[in-house]
């Protein structure tokens, strides 16, 4: 009888250290996958063309410590064109108050790139924008549709982001915008 109940309570001690080693797997896994959210994002560093052809790094987009706003674009998306073009009606107000810069990144491909420079000009944007013709910097950013909007901090670091374009959106991102400027920081929904 003692041989049976030391084989039971083996037996028992490897189903219980099982149960143990998955159990903590999975409290890894949701604790690693929490620190990952919280974790901070920087803009990757990727060689994007400015508007003349020539190549420029994503490194080199700098603001003396102000914030940014990135913001991908196509000459093809009607909800990237009116999110643009609203705030550019008030673009030199949002810089007096905050001191913001907007960088508009176009999807555009090779085929399309062409037309990038004319549209902007069109436009009369006084945006710093540039072509991401092989969706490197979209890539590494994440971005799966446009409009897609980025708002980074002094030290580059995204701070806050919206995907699509409703009318009254610019508000939201104006006023966090200038609590960025005032505070270091953001207290955003998204």
């Amino acid at each position: 009888m003692r041989h049976s109940f030391c084989k039971s309570v083996r037996k028992l001690n490897f189903e219980t250290m099982k149960k143990f080693f998955l159990l903590s797997l999975l409290l890894a896994a949701f604790v690693g996958k929490l620190a990952a959210q919280d974790e901070v994002q920087v803009l990757p560093e990727i060689k994007v063309k400015a508007l003349d052809g020539k190549t420029v790094s994503t490194a080199d987009f700098a603001n003396d410590g102000k914030p940014i706003i990135i913001s991908f674009w196509a000459t093809w998306c009607k909800p990237c064109i009116l999110e643009l073009n609203t705030i550019h009606e008030e673009y030199a107000e949002w810089v007096e108050e905050s001191g913001v810069k907007v960088i508009a990144i176009s999807i555009d491909d090779a085929r399309n790139a062409p037309k990038v420079a004319p549209f902007v000009e069109g436009r009369g944007w006084e945006y710093e924008v540039y072509i991401d013709e092989n969706s490197d910097l979209k890539r590494a950013m994440n971005v799966n549709n446009v409009p897609h909007t980025f708002l980074l901090n002094a030290n580059k670091e995204i701070v806050w982001q919206h995907n699509s374009y409703s009318p009254g959106d610019e508000e939201e991102l104006r006023e966090l915008v200038k609590q960025l400027a005032e505070t270091g920081k953001i207290d955003a929904k998204e």
